[in-house]
């Protein structure tokens, strides 16, 4: 191939990405993520337990020299939402970050159920299927999955060595009620459209504004992405939230928690306009040795507000377990 023909071939490629991320934006938003594993070196993997199929991102091995960190996400999001705070943790670090029940790669099963008990069983049938059970780890939960890993840790307290909750919810009656869930309750109920549920930009920008203590200028391509990446799951997420809003589960983590028997450690924004951080004094009270931080100027995106002190807070408090 001579010069003229390669460089116009380059051309054609490059003309061809520009195009392709203009009309699927969302390409974009997953080549990022697919670069962004890539230098942290986690790798996906896929585990099943009959025909339930897991999806999930590891790096390093669980028989290695540290302790293993398996990581649950919040509603909607993904195991790609923890890269924030991966990319400030060791590089030797074990990390295992599992996509939840119907969420991203994991199976969706019409039918399942995604109360918070529902999504424990599941995840204990996780851990089990990647041999995560024969080894003590640490766990951590954000949001829903705070909610699910404060109830593992309550049924399953072998298998850990400690547990970190960041922001957790359902699952908590905190003595300050934010305007937003009952409202997103109502609206749920009258089958209208919720905060946490979002299909337009405008809606979208809001939900931004509501999670994050920081407003962020985020362009209209990524805007587009995401919603690409979220409209076709409208009707999967307004299930799980009803499931969640189901009597077993809107108090199930207070009703358990003093089960915990791992050393507890609570993560809450300050500033978290969807879960008021006063569910930490429930969590404190029912466990008095538990390490409660909230953090300033930060809201409920804590993996987005403040990546850093959740790192190091988090490292912090395995290194100080692991030397008692």
């Amino acid at each position: 191939m001579d010069v003229s023909a390669a460089g116009s071939l380059l051309v054609l490629v490059v003309l061809g990405a520009v195009i392709s991320v203009l009309v699927w934006p969302k390409v974009l938003i997953l080549g990022y993520a697919w670069v962004t594993r890539q230098t942290l070196g986690l790798v996906i993997r896929y585990s099943h337990c009959g025909d339930y199929r897991f999806c999930y991102a590891i790096r390093g091995t669980l028989g290695g020299a540290t302790t293993p960190i398996l990581f649950l996400h919040g509603f909607s999001s993904s195991k790609d939402g923890w890269h924030p705070l991966v990319t400030l943790l060791p590089r030797n670090q074990c990390v295992v970050c599992v996509d939840m029940p119907g969420h991203a790669g994991t199976s969706r099963i019409p039918g399942d159920d995604y109360t918070i008990q529902g999504q424990v069983t599941r995840i204990h049938q996780f851990v089990k299927s990647i041999g995560l059970d024969k080894r003590p780890f640490h766990l951590v939960g954000m949001s829903m999955g705070g909610a699910v890993a404060g109830v593992y840790a309550a049924d399953h307290s072998s298998h850990l060595t400690s547990v970190t909750l960041i922001c957790p919810g359902p699952g908590l009656d905190s003595p300050v009620k934010n305007e937003i869930i009952a409202e997103m309750k109502q609206r749920l109920g009258q089958k209208a459209s919720i905060a946490a549920i979002p299909t337009t930009p405008e809606e979208l920008r809001r939900m931004m504004n509501l999670f994050s203590y920081t407003e962020r200028k985020v362009p209209s391509l990524i805007i587009r992405g995401v919603l690409d990446m979220k409209r076709p799951n409208s009707a999967f997420y307004r299930q799980v939230c009803e499931d969640l809003g189901k009597p077993q589960s809107v108090l199930l983590l207070q009703d358990k928690m003093h089960l915990i028997s791992v050393p507890l450690q609570v993560i809450w924004g300050r500033n978290d306009m969807l879960i008021h951080h006063s569910g930490a004094s429930l969590l404190q009270a029912a466990k008095p040795n538990c390490q409660v931080t909230l953090l300033d100027n930060c809201g409920h995106s804590v993996l987005l507000d403040k990546p850093r002190e959740a790192a190091d807070l988090i490292m912090n408090f395995l290194s100080s377990e692991k030397n008692q």
